[in-house]
């Protein structure tokens, strides 16, 4: 049992393809290179005035914030470094309209409680990781967008049956990322909840999986690429209890970028770009693409 349980955790925090799980059982794929959209990289030039921009041209590339460990979303391979999933093809249709292709991009990991400090410090150019726009936010950073609206909801163990949605976690250890908005929200509003804190959420299901938490929260469109990972062990119990818009975080002063990548987003959501994305990667868990949010420029 032992065995069957830790190698269940490296097929969710490494996604290799390990000859984990039940005898004949293949693991879960990822996103598929063949599949994914390509986005025509803009030759003239799609934004002036943003020293950004201007920045990233004098260094030749991008340099982009993301998270690796979420499957389907943004999760990173550990042998060939290589960056997949919807956020990760957000950030490279994004980056095509700004004239950088996808050899001129460098993705960067960057945990939940340091994104603001990382767009505030130059760390990175522009921030794609299940990014939820709030108005705290919005005081030291921009955003563009929504592209994407998810909702907060809860991953147990397939067969717990004391855990249907937040009402049930008083007493219940609750795992999430710290500093992020499923953390806070279960931090001001189910205060009789144990809640355990990791940088990563990859962290928290591995916990869960060896029972040493209850449950793991965060936005349902993160819970359903573990629960699509290994759905013998894991499943999303209950509906969402919170609306999540996510957005690309920009540094706060550089309105030119933020309206740019507005019209990226746009362009791609009009043109089918956003569903092909969606569909060759978020949408291997199971969940068809849903209409794109209106964007909400600012």
């Amino acid at each position: 049992m032992r065995r069957f349980v830790t190698c269940s955790a490296l097929l969710l925090l490494l996604a290799a393809p390990l000859g984990c799980g039940k005898p004949g059982t293949p693991p879960a794929k990822g996103p598929q290179p063949s599949s994914l959209p390509s986005y025509q990289v803009a030759t003239a030039p799609a934004v002036t005035g943003s020293p950004t921009v201007d920045a990233a041209r004098g260094r030749g590339h991008l340099v982009i914030g993301a998270k690796e460990d979420q499957p389907y979303l943004g999760q990173k391979d550990p042998a060939s470094g290589v960056y997949s999933g919807f956020d990760i093809e957000i950030a490279k249709m994004v980056a095509a309209d700004l004239g950088f292709g996808p050899d001129r991009i460098e993705f960067k990991t960057i945990a939940s409680a340091n994104r603001e400090t990382a767009l505030q410090n130059g760390q990175v150019d522009y921030y794609v990781g299940t990014y939820t726009i709030n108005d705290n936010r919005k005081k030291l950073v921009g955003f563009a967008g929504p592209y994407f609206v998810a909702g907060q909801g809860l991953l147990v163990r397939k067969h717990e049956s004391g855990i249907t949605g937040p009402q049930d976690l008083a007493g219940k250890k609750v795992c999430s990322a710290a500093g992020s908005t499923p953390y806070q929200r279960i931090q001001q509003q189910y205060p009789k909840a144990k809640l355990v804190g990791y940088d990563t959420y990859s962290a928290c299901v591995d916990n869960l999986i060896t029972g040493q938490v209850d449950t793991v929260t965060t936005d349902n469109a993160i819970l359903q690429g573990y629960a699509a990972k290994v759905p013998d062990e894991l499943r999303i119990a209950g509906q969402p209890f919170s609306t999540e818009p996510y957005g690309i975080g920009t540094p706060k002063s550089d309105t030119a970028l933020r309206g740019a990548i507005d019209d990226a987003l746009a362009r791609h959501e009009q043109n089918g770009d956003w569903k092909k994305a969606y569909d060759a990667t978020l949408g291997l868990s199971g969940v068809p693409a849903p209409t794109p949010p209106a964007i909400q420029r600012y």
